[in-house]
């Protein structure tokens, strides 16, 4: 069978909070080109994702997608752990 594509976004970024309930914070960072410069620098955001079973930790890599509103600021959910943070 084939795999559809789901059309949503998806962002690969860091945990960088877990302290609220099934919630995380995630900081993607991406780099753009100056426009006079052409020198390369990083832009960094941080997105709310729906972590349903808390199982996140701080410097996790995570994939993230978009999904509907889950609350106020909580629009992504964590799609897959894709590396464990070094304890």
């Amino acid at each position: 069978m084939e795999e559809k594509k789901s059309g949503k976004k998806t962002r690969v970024g860091t945990v960088m909070s877990n302290k609220m309930d099934k919630t995380v914070v995630v900081m993607v960072e991406r780099q753009i080109t100056h426009p006079k410069y052409r020198k390369f620098i990083r832009r960094q955001n941080t997105f709310a994702a729906h972590d349903a079973q808390n199982a996140c930790n701080p410097g996790d890599k995570v994939l993230i997608e978009e999904s509907r509103p889950l609350s106020k600021t909580k629009r992504w959910v964590v799609v897959e752990i894709l590396e464990k943070a070094a304890v």
